[in-house]
């Protein structure tokens, strides 16, 4: 990346919420959290579109939400053959989404070295896919990172393995207002446990997340709300307590 960056230990950088349009990842964020995005904006390589909101906490101090959709109005600069970020377009994946409404489906995990930690995932066997460089505008100026993306768009680990992501001069949590949301804890639910601990261990976001064996896979995150404490799962749309 061109822009100059700033060293930050690996942490878990953002939680990926897919809805099959954005008007319809906003109402469920303001019925399930209580509060109404706004800030966001389109991937232009990607053809999607997001809203994000900040969910810092001191568990968690450089974390975000983002509820991301296809964009209709927008045509993917990638090639059409190639594959959307997060699966996006993987039609089982699409009509879960579209039956049961917006879903928690990914995390992404910010290193200082994106290159490093892939070859450090590599020794593991697992090919956590290119880096590349993307972009989207803000009123702020351009938001610049490197990403890892499959060929095939694969989440991994049916999404427990996090995306890889580095940012450049800005964070999007630099310009984001206390949301009234907070990220207390991410866990994640898997078979082969050991292999996906190994796996966060190796990029060093291991004491980050909470690891676990599951007869399914799935991620869990915990969450502070203005509606009170609030579950989201991959597998259950929505539970709210307290």
């Amino acid at each position: 990346m061109t822009a100059s960056t700033t060293q930050h230990a690996p942490c878990v950088d953002h939680l990926v919420v897919l809805a099959a349009d954005l008007a319809s990842g906003v109402a469920w964020c303001q019925r399930t959290l209580g509060i109404t995005p706004t800030a966001g904006g389109e991937h232009p390589l990607m053809g999607t579109h997001n809203r994000i909101f900040n969910i810092s906490s001191p568990a968690h101090p450089r974390a975000y939400l983002e509820i991301i959709a296809i964009n209709p109005g927008a045509t993917k600069a990638i090639s059409t053959s190639a594959r959307r970020w997060f699966d996006m377009d993987d039609a089982d994946l699409q009509t879960q989404v579209a039956q049961h409404g917006p879903q928690l489906i990914h995390w992404v995990a910010s290193v200082p070295d994106v290159a490093a930690a892939c070859t450090a995932l590599s020794a593991l066997d697992m090919d956590r896919g290119a880096v590349i460089t993307a972009s989207r505008p803000t009123p702020r100026g351009l938001l610049q990172w490197q990403i890892t993306v499959r060929g095939d768009g694969a989440r991994l680990m049916d999404g427990c393995l996090p995306t890889l992501i580095q940012w450049g001069a800005a964070h999007p949590c630099d310009s984001l207002p206390a949301s009234g949301v907070q990220l207390q804890r991410l866990a994640l639910q898997h078979p082969q446990p050991a292999t996906l601990q190994a796996a966060c261990d190796a990029i060093g976001v291991g004491p980050r997340v909470a690891v676990g064996a599951g007869n399914a896979p799935g991620l869990t995150g915990q969450l502070t709300t203005p509606l009170g404490a609030v579950t989201l799962s991959s597998s259950t749309q929505e539970k709210t307590a307290g």
